[in-house]
């Protein structure tokens, strides 16, 4: 094997690579392997780019000029899942998580998400920061998730068009046998809650397609494996990262350009070095060591 490189010692070349190898769905370890480095190495990277995104989408997705937005949530969890908590563990940010996440369905832009509880609370902390970063009003759709409908009329102040999108589902066969697998969608309802929705464009298809893609592209949020975070910073680096790549470095398929290019945030597609010199931009300027100051050895 060879010989494991330190962070502080990688180019920006190197460090890309490795951000693509994370964005690409695999794991920390794997990542290490493929790269040479060390895993602590990996983690300490995705923690100071994931900074560094989130604090740059924060800042620059704003006044957006989304028409028609796509809400919804998808489930994760940090350390254990709910039901396997320990109880000194519980309320220490271990367990159930959901990322709530919009969408712009002409642009493909993910203009906000959050991390969280999947509580009223959170509804309204999501809801919030997303009508902050629209620049006119939107035809909105989410699911029939009841939190939803006091965070919307409160954080729009009634300046929205809202419909909301309500499946139906069978009750599964497979109910009393112990078996995974989702239960089928027999009916959806749209339901117009607020203002004037267009409800040929209620739907929740592009957000949903998302979660997918957030699925695929990241190994903490794969079913069925060991690949979940250990501490919800960490969870929370990876969105970050996950989403910095897909709004300014991944080009749509069917747009032929990236999101943010689509929504005017930016004229040409981003790499994963353009990320690694933002996050370079952010880091706090290194302190100059002072002298060396030699102890002294008494007489025996």
């Amino acid at each position: 094997m060879g010989t494991i490189v330190p962070i502080n010692k990688l180019s920006t070349k190197d460090r890309a690579q490795i951000l693509h190898m994370l964005v690409e769905g695999n794991s920390l370890r794997a990542t290490a392997r493929m790269a040479g480095v060390s895993r602590n190495t990996v983690d300490k990277l995705l923690r100071e780019v994931g900074a560094a995104c989130q604090e740059y989408q924060d800042k620059n997705l704003r006044n957006l000029p989304c028409q028609v937005i796509e809400c919804d949530e998808i489930w994760s969890f940090v350390g254990a899942k709910e039901k396997n908590v320990p109880d000194q563990n519980k309320g220490n940010d271990v367990g159930d998580v959901w990322t709530w996440v919009s969408i712009c369905a002409e642009t493909k832009l993910v203009p906000c998400w959050h991390v969280g509880s999947r509580d009223a609370d959170a509804a309204m902390d999501f809801m919030t920061a997303l009508a902050d970063r629209l620049s006119s009003r939107v035809k909105l759709t989410t699911d029939g998730h009841k939190p939803y409908l006091k965070a919307v009329d409160t954080a729009f102040d009634g300046d929205v068009d809202y419909a909301q999108l309500i499946k139906i589902y069978d009750q599964p066969k497979w109910k009393n046998e112990g078996k995974y697998s989702p239960a089928q969608c027999s009916s959806v309802k749209r339901k117009p809650v607020s203002g004037d929705p267009d409800m040929r464009l209620a739907s929740t298809s592009y957000v949903e397609r998302q979660n997918l893609t957030m699925r695929m592209g990241m190994r903490r949020f794969t079913r069925f494996t060991n690949a979940f975070s250990k501490k919800i910073e960490n969870h929370m680096h990876a969105i970050s990262l996950h989403y910095m790549h897909y709004n300014f470095c991944r080009v749509h398929k069917t747009l032929s350009a990236t999101p943010a290019m689509v929504a005017g945030l930016t004229t040409e597609v981003k790499s994963l070095a353009w990320i690694v010199e933002i996050a370079d931009s952010m880091a706090p300027e290194s302190k100059k060591r002072g002298p060396y100051k030699k102890k002294s050895q008494s007489a025996a």
